[in-house]
């Protein structure tokens, strides 16, 4: 059997499975949009005998309409994370005790951060003391005067 002896409609639903194969494979959340678009033309061509060029054009008009549909969907309705900070790394280093490495005056110093050197603005402190990161500008953390914790390790406060 040929590809060209099936019919046109089993065509439009056997590339609607690969899409949601794909879709399963390379999770990206686009797929499913060309995989539904696929399945209806082929609903659609099943039902109405559309010819080829009719075909291509419902496909491509329901292609858009399925992606913008889609994307309007997760627009209203984002997916909720355990992990919201997961990509924003400075964002999850409020919060934490650090030390600081080079001492912070008028303003400007460094601070480690596990095996890491990043830039600090705050009040000033000498080498060796601790602070509390308060936010983030860029690579750039705000820090506040801290207690050492007991110890004198840094951590999460």
């Amino acid at each position: 059997m040929n590809p060209g002896d099936l019919e046109p409609h089993w065509l439009w639903l056997i590339g609607a499975t690969l899409f949601g194969i794909a879709e399963i494979l390379v999770p990206g959340v686009f797929l499913i949009w060309l995989a539904a678009a696929a399945a209806l033309t082929g609903f659609a061509t099943m039902l109405l005998g559309l010819d080829e060029p009719f075909q291509f054009v419902l496909f491509a008009l329901l292609a858009i309409a399925s992606v913008f549909w889609g994307r309007r969907w997760y627009a209203n309705n984002p997916i909720e994370s355990s992990d919201p900070l997961l990509n924003d790394r400075a964002a999850r280093l409020i919060g934490q005790t650090v030390v600081v490495v080079d001492d912070i005056r008028h303003g400007r110093g460094r601070v480690r951060i596990g095996d890491g050197v990043w830039d600090a603005s705050g009040a000033d402190a000498p080498a060796g003391s601790a602070v509390r990161v308060t936010g983030a500008h860029g690579t750039c953390l705000t820090v506040e005067a801290a207690p050492a914790l007991p110890g004198g390790e840094p951590g999460r406060a």
